[in-house]
């Protein structure tokens, strides 16, 4: 072989490495491009959440539905903002820029509710209200496992939502009635109360809501607390008539008085501005939210492999009482889980707002 023979399979041979160095150049520059405007949008849509969560955007609007992925935007915008700083080819000081302050309002909206607040001294003489709401999915919540529910958990007052007349017939036949002998039932309007004490003053709140809510009082220590088992429409269905309900029940809060108990399935969480409306004006207080437990989750369950995602149920309170614990129960056959709290009646010093 000659020298110009060996010089030309040389020459071939950088040829093609130069060649597959720069396709691997061309598809690294294609990926570095397509990871950066990826990063873009991921972090321009993770900033419509908390544009919504801030300005109220969601009352009375489609976008109330995904408001309620609130938390979980947040969480993805750490992740966002830790893949910026880590990987090399997607770092930039005006990514970094934005998802850190990505981060910083996620974290403003979403840490006060797991921090508890400031407690009203409770004497420890207090009386106490053992309160518990459960949509039972248009009656198909197992009977005899509610009973088991109001029985383990020693509860003073149940507030049902969805359950027709023969869901009534089932809970009376699992012994519902002996547990809890007092009722206001109405199941031709969705949901009813029963109680363990005297029920008085029953009936239907004066609320323009789709579905009349059924209210009564019980007398607790001397005290008289007024009861409203809530169910509103829900934004997916109708957001209009969701925010109407909202409206409605916000109304008939401010006249409630402090010794005040709404409980049910609001149909919203706390990143719904119709729900803080009624929170504020109402001078009401939502149990979770007042004990640090910020993030419970009450809606789907038992329909899917995933977990519940959204807490759609609340037990909120005026300032005459306050929380003393509040968590949620699994109840087989509906898609909501219970919620059950205890609540302390306060002395008149000791209240707030």
């Amino acid at each position: 072989m000659t020298d110009t023979a060996v010089d030309d399979d040389r020459a071939g041979g950088e040829r093609a490495g130069d060649l597959r160095r720069g396709r691997r150049g061309s598809w690294g520059s294609r990926w570095r491009r397509w990871g950066r405007g990826s990063c873009a949008v991921l972090l321009g849509m993770l900033c419509v959440l908390p544009l919504v969560r801030l300005t109220g955007l969601d009352a009375g609007t489609p976008l109330a539905v995904p408001v309620v992925l609130l938390p979980y935007a947040g969480v993805l915008s750490l992740l966002v903002l830790v893949t910026v700083v880590a990987v090399p080819a997607l770092r930039s000081v005006r990514r970094g820029a934005v998802a850190a302050l990505l981060v910083a309002v996620h974290l403003a909206l979403l840490v006060p509710r797991f921090v508890p607040d400031d407690r009203p001294h409770i004497p420890a003489h207090a009386p106490e209200l053992r309160v518990a709401t459960l949509n039972t999915h248009v009656g198909a919540a197992d009977a005899r496992a509610v009973v088991r529910l109001v029985r383990e958990e020693r509860i003073d007052v149940l507030a049902v939502q969805e359950l027709p007349a023969a869901g009534v017939a089932a809970l009376a036949e699992a012994g519902l009635d002996r547990a809890l002998p007092y009722r206001e039932l109405h199941p031709e309007n969705d949901s009813s109360l029963y109680s363990r004490l005297p029920l008085t003053h029953g009936g239907e709140l004066k609320a323009d809501t789709a579905w009349p809510q059924t209210t009564a009082r019980v007398t607790v220590g001397g005290r008289t607390v007024r009861l409203v088992a809530v169910h509103t429409y829900y934004p997916l269905g109708d957001a209009g008539r969701w925010n109407r309900d909202m409206t409605a029940l916000t109304s008939a809060a401010r006249a409630a008085g402090p010794d005040t108990v709404f409980l049910g399935d609001f149909n919203a969480t706390v990143d719904h501005a119709p729900l803080r409306d009624l929170l504020d004006e109402g001078h009401l207080s939502d149990t979770h939210a007042e004990l640090g437990r910020g993030w419970a989750r009450t809606w789907p369950v038992g329909g899917t492999l995933l977990p519940p995602l959204v807490q759609l149920d609340h037990v909120v309170h005026g300032s005459g009482l306050a929380g003393v614990s509040v968590g949620e129960r699994t109840v087989p056959g509906t898609d909501h889980r219970a919620v059950v709290a205890t609540l302390a009646l306060l002395p008149a010093q000791e209240r707030t707002g």
